[in-house]
């Protein structure tokens, strides 16, 4: 039924996601706590303490957003050094303002670095916005180094039929609400569950993240299959996959 479903036109014109996005970065950190129940902070934690990164690890940020990824690997390894990329303008200068310095705009779907660059690429809540997913994991994995690490956080669509019709019902009430109190315009958050019913749940992501040359694939569930969590590691020879 995925198949059926209309991809959001935010998703499909770069121009109205950054504009989407570009309005909600004064307020991005809030409404990510809100519908996380809080726990955005713990899971992010979770995810840069599974790297057991080097001291002067290089790690790319990408969709970086205000750079919560980019802050928790600097206070843990003050010696490394995170590069903070969006698609988004606003969100990096929130992101300067936070204190991240390498912030640069960019897409996912065709990155300005050399192969190998980094240690690890971390992803927060940005997976589902990549028009092309596997376009976007193949740039990833080519920019980490062998051996490297690729760290994501985002919603997804749970395995159970009943409890997803539950969660969109749900994201898309709190969407609603959110969207209209905060900006006057009830679609800014009701995004969230239609980027979803076009995603894939947990599951399959690993199975990507495997296909893209990936190994020792973890992968956390919470809230039902809500959200998940995944860290893997990049093969040592590099693995070129059709896009």
């Amino acid at each position: 039924m995925r198949g059926l479903m209309s991809v959001p036109a935010e998703k499909q014109d770069s121009r109205q996601m950054k504009a989407m996005f570009g309005a909600i970065a004064p307020r991005y950190d809030f409404v990510t706590r809100i519908f996380s129940y809080g726990m955005d902070g713990k899971w992010k934690r979770a995810g840069v303490k599974e790297c057991a990164l080097p001291g002067n690890a290089v790690v790319l940020d990408l969709a970086a957003g205000t750079g919560d990824f980019s802050k928790l690997v600097l206070e843990r390894l003050p010696k490394a050094r995170a590069v903070a990329v969006d698609l988004t303008e606003p969100m990096l200068r929130v992101a300067r303002e936070n204190g991240v310095r390498d912030a640069v705009c960019g897409d996912a779907g065709a990155l300005p670095f050399a192969d190998g660059s980094f240690d690890c690429v971390f992803v927060g809540y940005g997976l589902r916005n990549f028009p092309n997913l596997r376009g976007a994991l193949h740039e990833i994995e080519r920019v980490t180094r062998p051996h490297g690490r690729i760290v994501s956080l985002d919603f997804f669509l749970p395995g159970n039929a009943v409890f997803r019709r539950a969660y969109l019902a749900y994201l898309f009430l709190q969407g609603a609400f959110w969207g209209v109190l905060l900006h006057g315009r009830a679609r800014t958050y009701t995004y969230i569950p239609d980027s979803l019913r076009t995603f894939v749940s947990i599951e399959k992501f690993s199975a990507m993240l495997e296909q893209s040359g990936y190994e020792g694939i973890k992968a956390r569930s919470f809230i039902l299959g809500g959200i998940g969590l995944h860290s893997a590691v990049k093969r040592g020879a590099a693995v070129r996959r059709a896009r």
